[in-house]
């Protein structure tokens, strides 16, 4: 090898070695969020106003973990009250350039809101038959409604890496609640959030994409325990059932952090 080719081959290899240890010479993140309630940040108090209804805050894990790790770009489209069908028209915001992807949804098709109506009005008997018709749900029609939401994004962003991010039980049971529901009641919304669980993480696997459980960050700081990251009963009342500030910054975050690496 002539020496201006040597020299022309040692620059090279010094240049990529100091690209592999230097982090900001990576391509730039380009960071989309999607999805529910749970992603928009519902539950905390604090909200962006041009957002509306969407209820899209900065204490929300995508805005704490675009706030943590400062991407090139960062959007959240996530909305309070969005369904599968509306997370596909979120998608909407992705673009080839698009590189990392959060996406939550599910529980709203599977009914949760009502699921948690009838068990606050209900009876014991009422509680467990709507939640019953919900693990139906989750189970037998919930698995195709996502399978069309993976496949969307993965035709708007194919090189994306996408987490996608499951939801907390709500109760510990039984718990230091006194009042409120029955520990029958808790323990039935409970193997609801166990079959979205399983019907998520699923078809997330099936899709390629990342699943995050956070069942476990949240254990001990379910409703009724020693230390709350979710909401109960709430004023206003949509905040009901979600997880707080402290819910998005110690629960969702860290696992979303561990799960990106």
């Amino acid at each position: 090898m002539r020496p201006a080719h040597l020299i022309a081959s040692v620059v090279t290899a010094a240049a990529a070695v100091i690209a592999l240890a230097n982090p900001a010479s990576a391509a730039p993140i380009n960071y989309v969020a999607l999805g529910d309630s749970y992603a928009s940040g519902l539950g905390t108090g604090s909200y962006d106003g041009a957002s509306g209804s969407c209820k899209r805050g900065p204490l929300a894990y995508p805005a704490l973990y675009a706030a943590a790790t400062a991407p090139a770009t960062f959007k959240s489209v996530a909305c309070s009250g969005a369904r599968t069908g509306d997370v596909i028209t979120q998608a909407n915001n992705l673009t080839a350039a698009t590189n990392l992807i959060t996406v939550q949804v599910g529980g709203n098709d599977a009914g949760f809101a009502d699921v948690i109506t009838t068990c606050t009005f209900g009876s014991d008997q009422d509680c467990t038959n709507r939640v019953n018709q919900a693990k139906t749900y989750a189970a037998n029609t919930l698995p195709g409604l996502l399978t069309n939401v993976y496949s969307t994004i993965k035709s708007k962003a194919p090189s994306a890496r996408v987490v996608v991010l499951g939801y907390p039980r709500m109760y510990k049971v039984p718990g230091s609640c006194n009042v409120g529901l029955s520990d029958t009641k808790r323990a039935a919304i409970n193997s609801g959030s166990d079959a979205l669980h399983n019907t998520i993480a699923a078809r997330a696997g099936a899709a390629g994409f990342g699943y995050v459980d956070v069942r476990g960050a949240f254990t001990g700081h379910e409703i009724c325990s020693s230390s709350w990251w979710l909401n109960s009963l709430s004023w206003p009342v949509e905040e009901s059932y979600h997880p707080n500030r402290a819910g998005h910054q110690s629960g969702y975050l860290p696992a979303l952090r561990s799960a990106i690496g």
